[in-house]
């Protein structure tokens, strides 16, 4: 395991951040259930203050720069919408400035609420452009960078999200979450392993951003050469850290999800759930289905539902085609067509 973060650096970032967050609660779908032959019970980080899972992290970043009385006054970041408002809102929190990079195609719905925390909004045409202005930016006096993903207690505060869930969920077989730079399913497994260890850990990413993928395969950290393309908007990373993916090269499985497919599952888990749920989380129901359609039926799996944050244009593209006319298909590839 690595030694720059393990689960004593989760469990100390859950007791640092829990009093400044919200326990977000499990739910489910019988219907579901049913149909999956398993029990599919869902972590809600959709429900999280600023809508997802990214506020646990850069709380920790902050709250621990505090502890240590290396608070600056001005912290920089660069997202693509999720970890944009999680560090304006911690920064608000704290009661200093913030100024996020992103690239043009950040969601609006993303920078306006980020903007809405009183951070400053710098946009750029491309991520790779947005990633090098936010590391000049960070050599300002009493500056830091809060990174998205690639650190310590970044994938700690991530972390906590499956702690929670492990306490709440009771014993499951298999647990799942989404990649994009890796730092909640980095934190998932880290939290999995020690809480659960017999439990599998899977990740899943769009095959159109599939860096995570392609760097497994390699078995070094590979970037992708072209901005992605992706209604999970999440995860749209050029690549991972070396930070995650020591750790991501430690899961059971890892899938590559089509667009046909995250916006199949956006429209289901909306409509099962009841829940506002992003595309980049949905997408992760494609691994679900395909492991339980090679399970022994009567299992338990844990899914983290990392965010619920959706702009008016990504609903538009999910809901172009009317997936809602049969049950879900678990056995997909044999079963829908383009």
């Amino acid at each position: 395991m690595t030694s720059r973060v393990n689960f004593e650096s989760v469990k100390h970032a859950h007791e640092r951040i829990k009093n400044n967050i919200k326990r977000t609660p499990i739910v489910e779908s019988s219907l579901l259930n049913s149909w999956m032959g398993h029990r599919i019970l869902f972590k809600a980080e959709c429900l999280q203050t600023i809508g997802a899972f990214k506020i646990r992290g850069a709380m920790n970043f902050l709250a621990t720069l505090k502890e240590q009385n290396r608070l600056p006054a001005h912290v920089v970041a660069n997202s693509s919408g999720n970890h944009a408002q999680a560090v304006a809102y911690a920064a608000a929190h704290f009661g200093i400035t913030a100024t996020i990079f992103a690239s043009e195609n950040i969601s609006p719905i993303k920078a306006a609420a980020t903007k809405s925390y009183g951070a400053e909004l710098k946009l750029f045409a491309t991520r790779p452009e947005a990633d090098a202005a936010v590391k000049e930016a960070a050599n300002a006096a009493d500056t830091v960078w809060v990174p998205p993903f690639n650190h310590g207690d970044i994938v700690a505060g991530q972390g906590t999200a499956a702690l929670e869930a492990l306490e709440d969920a009771g014993d499951v077989d298999a647990v799942f979450a989404p990649c994009g730079g890796g730092g909640l399913l980095a934190g998932t497994l880290l939290a999995t392993r020690a809480l659960q260890p017999n439990a599998l850990v899977i990740g899943a990413e769009p095959a159109a951003a599939n860096d995570a993928s392609l760097s497994l395969q390699a078995g070094e950290v590979v970037a992708l050469e072209h901005t992605p393309n992706t209604l999970a908007d999440g995860a749209a990373t050029p690549s991972v850290g070396d930070i995650t993916f020591e750790l991501l090269q430690q899961l059971d499985d890892f899938y590559e999800v089509d667009e046909l497919q995250i916006a199949y599952w956006t429209q289901w888990l909306h409509h099962l759930l009841k829940l506002h749920i992003e595309p980049t989380c949905a997408m992760t129901m494609a691994a679900v289905a395909s492991w339980a359609a090679n399970t022994p039926p009567g299992k338990t799996a844990l899914v983290m539902l990392s965010g619920g944050n959706i702009s008016q244009a990504s609903m538009a593209a999910i809901w172009e085609r009317d997936f809602l006319l049969q049950p879900p298909i678990i056995n997909f590839d044999d079963s829908i067509e383009e």
